[in-house]
């Protein structure tokens, strides 16, 4: 089994420029946006903009399994307000239909907040509720649920959050996990002993199940251990160190899944990318 590395690149100009991108640094996964992340509204991908994609990956070398797009930073499934969830719902069903029509298997989304208006408890079955929603609508997309720092009032920062979300979706064929691991480490898990990583997964393991387990983030952290701010470091360069990205690299947990750096220096990912396959 392999390692499937690549970043979080730009598909600006089309979705197609983002396997061109991805191509560049040497990666052989990658995670995009399909439209813009900051706008309720974009508009319907062209018939010709899908299949220049769909082409594209197949031409390129790319495998659908390892391309993860990311949805809009707007997108609430958790609000508590009335207008803000209606836009939300909208635009997470749109994403994921454009995931759908452009092939890929999996739609990435950060749970939601409860802006401190209704429980954790309430957001979280209202997040369920949501994703089963679109998964009617759609076909052959996994949600895939990334893990928070818990800044503010966001969700899904303890692994217990996570996995009520889980169980609230009726087609767990269907549902999945992305790990940010500075998310992590912001979250309270400290992944930067060996100690800290074992007791981390085995927790992964007992609370959600590896099973879920899609995609990795793979970044290091400004800050440290349980300090719920979520700031992307170079890797190897924050508080995770460099002996965790081997440890990560040397663990077949994480093969045969898309791993996607959103690193700060686009410029250093050909180099991070090169560094992790080193190790």
């Amino acid at each position: 089994m392999a390692k499937y590395i690549g970043a979080h690149v730009s598909a600006s100009g089309g979705v197609g420029n983002a396997i061109l991108n991805a191509e560049a640094i040497g990666a052989n996964a990658f995670a995009l946006f399909t439209r813009n992340q900051r706008s309720w509204v974009s508009k319907p991908l062209a018939q010709e903009e899908i299949h220049t994609f769909r082409s594209l990956l197949t031409e390129r070398g790319f495998d659908a399994r390892y391309v993860l797009p990311h949805d809009s930073y707007l997108i609430n499934l958790g609000s508590p307000d009335e207008e803000t969830l209606t836009k939300s719902r909208t635009a997470f069903l749109d994403e994921m239909r454009r995931a759908q029509q452009l092939g890929l298997q999996m739609l990435n989304f950060h749970p939601g907040s409860h802006l401190n208006k209704i429980s954790e408890e309430a957001c979280l079955d209202q997040i369920a509720h949501e994703v089963n929603g679109a998964l009617a609508q759609t076909e052959g997309v996994t949600a895939v649920i990334e893990n928070t720092a818990g800044q503010g009032s966001n969700l899904g920062w303890r692994f217990e959050h996570i996995a009520r979300i889980i169980d609230g979706i009726q087609d767990k064929s269907r549902v999945g996990v992305c790990i940010d691991t500075c998310h992590t480490l912001a979250a309270g898990y400290d992944l930067s002993t060996e100690q800290g990583y074992e007791e981390c997964f085995e927790a992964f393991e007992r609370i959600i199940g590896i099973q879920y387990l899609r995609a990795i983030h793979l970044n290091d952290s400004k800050k440290d251990t349980g300090s719920h701010v979520d700031r992307h470091e170079v890797l190897g360069e924050g508080f995770l160190g460099k002996a965790f990205f081997s440890r990560f690299m040397h663990d077949s947990r994480f093969d045969d899944m898309p791993i996607i750096l959103e690193t700060p220096d686009p410029t250093r990912w050909a180099e991070e990318i090169r560094w992790l396959r080193s190790l």
